[in-house]
């Protein structure tokens, strides 16, 4: 990212008075000190309290936001022991109903925009009465509590209803985005032996019509437990010819009276009831399919947006996601704290680099969500969104999805807006949350993130599990949390999941990231540790190396990885995708581990600099670092990688020849 240089750690802004008292960081802990008789005089001592207290500042969430449950809770943490930490017993509830006890007639639910449509608003009023009418009707076709309910659809409005249907009736709720190949939508969703399936005719993305019926007729095929089809005609609202036989046209199952408000009967689960299936990306083997809570996604959305986004009821937020994407579950979560949600279908760079601030722009948004490759992309091509749009509603910005540089932070200050919090945030598809992120009240630094979210016992572990700080070491936590993952589907004795998450230190949450956090609690993601670089017993993020690398103008993309070998030798490759017409010399491959050596130490120049045609990505763009070790280091391409699961699935083929052909390492003593 070519821009003025900027020092890990220096102060890019400060909030004002003003902004610390109205923030609902700042409310909230007068309210404890009110209602609970706690006093805390910063935010570290507030996070302190937060994970230590578990069942005190939990019920305080539940209180504070005013949770409904038909049923009176016994207790708020029968058992702190993970995995298996049991909340609010007793409990019952419904997430959807908490959505929709934020309709207010007259003013918008979401806005929606694509390629082919502007921006409009779906009031409430038709939001709410279409997902009580599409409710009612599932339950006609014999869908039932615990039933798995699918879609293959695009983030648009009606995905968004679909799910809250689902999920009123106790349905549990999963999706995938239609750009993905049906082979990869099998994988996921076969495994729920699914009773009904949601799918379009297909979606535009970059100007281009893709049709989708092809893959959708196949997805039906393979779920045999498959009982409704519901099919809407998106790219052709006039396509009258489905996927499959029997098929039900969305627009014919709405076609009935939406009933009352005050008639329609949401169903009352227990807290833990399962209520969608997100999955992992599936680098190997299949994704996991990762199953959260009504009541644990409902407590941990609600904080997170509230606390941490400090969102305010009557704004507007903006992300730009997919529905296969963990961030389309946060998005469509905003109304929970009386957010109106952007939903946008469409290419983000089209038609021009700049259209997703033009949405920010439209939309009024007090939010805008972006990740770290798209900054990279506006910053080399110069693009600098204050000279193009009116961004003044913007309060906030979160970048996430995959580590965040110095340089990113200070773009944003320079190119978008001087007073705006950058609440750069770091979690997980598993926990479908961040675990460190934003804090409203307290001053961004570049690169950092500022600090652990509240109820999240985020560490640093080395290998004997004592805590680190200001060192590299693994992100575990140390303590349960409400939206941890019930289970996983199918893994009826849990051992996949213990192995997923418990297996280094038992009884603590490993995440799999490299994180380091410093003496005022500044947190900092490096990238996965299963990616590890381990130079002479020195541990090197992959983050560090994709960093210095952004600066030089002829690398696109990278990839790097550290093999093991006997003797206690490792090779260490780095591979670069190039910008076009650009060819890797010797005078480049020099530049480049220069570059390095001079933006980090020795350690991170690699054995060899290799240029290759593309980077190996998971559909939700993550590179595939341990697949590719596990090919150099012998294992078969069908075991190391699930190519159905991969974005660019042909870019594999590179790292099968040169596994095979290749000298650089095989062979040494």
């Amino acid at each position: 990212m070519p821009t003025t240089s900027v020092r890990e750690g220096e102060l890019l802004w400060t909030p004002s008075a003003e902004q610390v008292e109205s923030a609902n960081l700042t409310k909230f802990t007068r309210w404890l000190a009110r209602q609970r008789g706690k006093q805390f005089s910063n935010y570290s001592e507030l996070w302190h309290w937060s994970i230590t207290d578990l069942e005190g500042f939990w019920q305080a969430i539940w209180d504070y936001f005013g949770v409904q449950s038909s049923t009176i809770y016994t207790r708020v943490l029968a058992s702190r022991t993970m995995p298996g930490a049991e909340w609010f017993s007793g409990a019952h509830l419904n997430y959807a109903q908490h959505v929709l006890r934020r309709e207010l007639p007259g003013t918008n639910a979401l806005l929606f925009l694509n390629e082919t449509t502007p921006l409009r608003g779906v009031l409430w009023e038709t939001f709410a009465s279409q997902v009580r009418i599409l409710a009612t009707r599932l339950r006609e076709m014999g869908a039932c509590p615990g039933d798995r309910v699918v879609g293959f659809m695009p983030n648009i409005p009606e995905t968004m209803v679909a799910m809250l249907a689902t999920t009123a009736i106790g349905a549990i709720w999963a999706s995938c985005s239609p750009d993905f190949g049906s082979r990869g939508v099998i994988d996921r969703i076969q495994q729920l032996s699914p009773k009904v399936f949601f799918c379009v005719d297909g979606y535009r993305y970059g100007g281009k019509a893709f049709s989708r019926k092809r893959e959708a007729g196949e997805i039906v095929a393979a779920l045999t437990d498959l009982e409704r089809v519901v099919y809407l005609p998106y790219l052709d609202s006039e396509d009258r010819e489905p996927p499959c036989e029997g098929a039900l046209f969305w627009n014919d199952l709405l076609q009935h009276a939406p009933g009352s408000r005050e008639d329609f009967e949401f169903e009352q689960v227990p807290f833990g009831h399962p209520l969608w299936v997100l999955f992992s990306s599936g680098t190997t083997g299949l994704p996991k399919a990762i199953v959260h809570s009504h009541g644990g996604i409902l407590l941990e959305q609600m904080k997170l947006q509230h606390f941490h986004l400090d969102y305010r009821p009557g704004e507007r937020a903006f992300f730009y996601t997919t529905s296969g994407w963990m961030m389309w579950n946060f998005l469509v979560s905003m109304p929970l704290v009386g957010v109106c949600p952007v939903l946008y279908d469409g290419h983000p760079a089209y038609p021009e680099p700049d259209a997703l601030w033009k949405v920010a722009q439209d939309s009024k948004a007090n939010f805008f969500g972006a990740s770290p490759a798209y900054v990279d992309v506006m910053s080399r091509a110069g693009i600098v969104p204050r000279e193009r749009f009116d961004l003044s509603h913007l309060r906030v910005i979160m970048p996430a999805g995959s580590p965040v540089s110095p340089e990113c932070t200070a773009w944003f200050y320079r190119n978008v807006k001087q007073d705006l919090l950058v609440a750069t945030g770091s979690g997980g598809t598993d926990c479908c949350t961040g675990f460190v992120g934003g804090v409203p009240t307290q001053p961004v630094y570049a690169g950092e993130m500022q600090g652990p979210s509240l109820g999240v016992a985020a560490r640093a572990f080395n290998e004997k599990g004592e805590s680190l700080i200001d060192e590299v070491g693994e992100l575990v936590l140390t303590e349960p949390m409400p939206s941890m993952p019930i289970y996983f589907w199918n893994d009826k004795d849990g051992s996949r999941y213990r192995e997923s998450y418990f297996h280094e230190y038992p009884g603590i949450w490993r995440h799999g990231d490299f994180f380091r956090i410093n003496r005022r609690g500044g947190c900092f993601v490096l990238g996965r540790s299963d990616a590890t670089l381990n130079r002479l017993g020195v541990r090197i993020g992959t983050a560090e190396i994709y960093r210095a690398l952004a600066n030089l103008p002829e690398a696109e993309d990278a990839l790097v990885v550290n093999l093991d070998l006997p003797g206690a030798r490792f090779f260490m490759p780095l591979f670069v995708k190039l910008r076009d017409g650009i060819v890797l010399d010797a005078e480049l491959e020099n530049k480049i581990c220069a570059h390095l050596r001079r933006e980090y130490t020795p350690r991170h120049v690699p054995d060899r600099v290799i240029q290759v045609p593309d980077i190996p990505m998971t559909i939700t763009r993550k590179k595939m670092e341990v697949p590719v070790r596990k090919i150099l280091m012998g294992v078969p391409a069908e075991k190391a990688a699930n190519r159905h699961a991969m974005a660019n699935p042909e870019s594999l083929d590179f790292f099968v020849n040169y596994a095979k052909t290749q000298t650089d390492y095989k062979g040494q003593s």
